[in-house]
């Protein structure tokens, strides 16, 4: 099924042999800064042919998981298998959806649905047999956590998981989930099993839903479109959301982030080898790929309001029972999209993004703004021909945006 990091049982380790991998975190013991080409005392150094990694000056305790999810990315398309960051719930029906987004899109809400089950949060593999997580748990961040928000994994926090950088009392051990005084990112490391619609082991069939999630806070993005093939890899590679960025005087303006395949920070090779193994896979396993944006709707922040998230949940149901793809479609300028014109339980005319904003000038004028953000991120990637295919490189540019 590819590799995948899970807790040997007591029986397993009794003869458990030499380990594939091993990983030396030193925690706090600072590297040498003055060492050539060293910029701060914190270092995370991965020996491929070694089969080691060294972290030193750092407590926090992701950069075992993110380096090992590095080694997977650069392992498993060796072998034909494709790593993927991205969360996977399955439903009853034995249908696989993978959701990819950024930070701040929904990705860990909208993967964690009662009436399916858990695959995984965060990192899976996608072979000739079906998906499979690589991990043997989550690592859920716990900013102002609550369990109206998100009660899966506030259950999960029980004995036996590992809080990270979060502030308590002493006396009554009480976590006060609020208090950003260490960092922001404050996390939850537990067992997969404590999440209760788990599905162990970890394993599923080949995807029938490929999501990816957007946060547009430019407002310009419809709520769901569907993607062909070309458009697929296009915003694969691409890895769009939009943050809030905070100016000098005070206009709080939405900044376009752009991370390739939704995961720059670890892939190995180009970011078109990834995008063209999903496309092969779905074409073989006949998966269906969404634009979902979970951002603003009738205006850019500040002047239109943030999708409904009972919408977006709406949406997504209507991708995992099928009714979506009955839909009738048309298509938008500029990006190309194809949208639903009616989605059960959601208003139509929050569909087409036009509709929901006052000033027609100003929506196109952002939609054109939107669309120069995403052909100069995609220029980036221009030098490399796909398995040196001219062909599928221009029908991959032809997917994005027109101006």
């Amino acid at each position: 099924m590819g590799g995948r990091c899970i807790r040997p049982t007591p029986e397993e380790l009794e003869d458990f042999g030499t380990p594939d991998f091993t990983i030396y975190n030193a925690g706090n013991f600072p590297c040498n800064r003055y060492t050539h080409y060293m910029t701060s005392s914190t270092s995370i150094d991965l020996n491929l042919k070694r089969k080691e990694m060294i972290i030193l000056g750092t407590q926090y305790a992701g950069e075992m998981k993110k380096g090992l999810f590095s080694v997977m990315h650069y392992l498993m398309p060796k072998r034909g298998v494709l790593s993927l960051h991205s969360g996977c719930n399955m439903g009853k029906q034995g249908d696989v959806a993978l959701f990819f987004g950024l930070s701040g899109t929904g990705k860990t809400t909208l993967s964690t649905d009662h009436n399916r089950l858990l695959i995984g949060d965060d990192e899976h593999c996608w072979s000739d047999n079906g998906v499979s997580n690589i991990e043997g748990g989550c690592y859920a961040k716990c900013i102002d956590l609550s369990p109206e928000k998100e009660p899966d994994i506030w259950n999960a926090i029980k004995f036996g998981t590992v809080l990270e950088n979060v502030v308590f009392e002493e006396h009554t051990r009480e976590v006060d989930y609020g208090d950003r005084s260490v960092t922001e990112n404050t996390r939850a490391a537990y067992p997969i099993e404590f999440i209760p619609n788990a599905k162990l082991p970890c394993v599923g069939p080949h995807p029938k839903n490929v999501i990816l999630l957007a946060c547009d806070a430019f407002g310009v993005l419809p709520p769901v479109s569907k993607l062909t093939l070309a458009q697929t890899m296009y915003h694969f590679i691409s890895g769009y959301t939009a943050l809030i960025a905070g100016t000098e005087d005070g206009i709080r303006e939405p900044q376009a982030t752009f991370s390739a395949c939704f995961g720059a920070a670890f892939i190995m090779l180009h970011p078109t080898k990834y995008a063209a193994m999903l496309a092969d896979k779905m074409k073989r396993y006949g998966a269906t790929a969404w634009l979902v944006n979970t951002g603003w709707s009738g205006g850019s922040y500040g002047v239109g309001k943030r999708m409904k998230l009972s919408y977006t949940r709406k949406i997504i149901d209507a991708i995992h029972d099928g009714s979506l793809l009955k839909a009738q479609y048309s298509q938008t300028p500029v990006f190309g999209l194809y949208i639903p014109d009616k989605v059960e339980g959601v208003p139509s005319d929050i569909l087409h993004p036009e509709n929901m904003w006052s000033d027609q000038n100003a929506y196109r004028d952002t939609l054109e703004k939107l669309a120069r953000l995403f052909i100069n991120n995609f220029e980036n990637f221009l030098d490399y021909k796909i398995g040196g295919d001219n062909d599928l490189t221009n029908e991959i540019v032809a997917a994005g945006p027109r101006l």
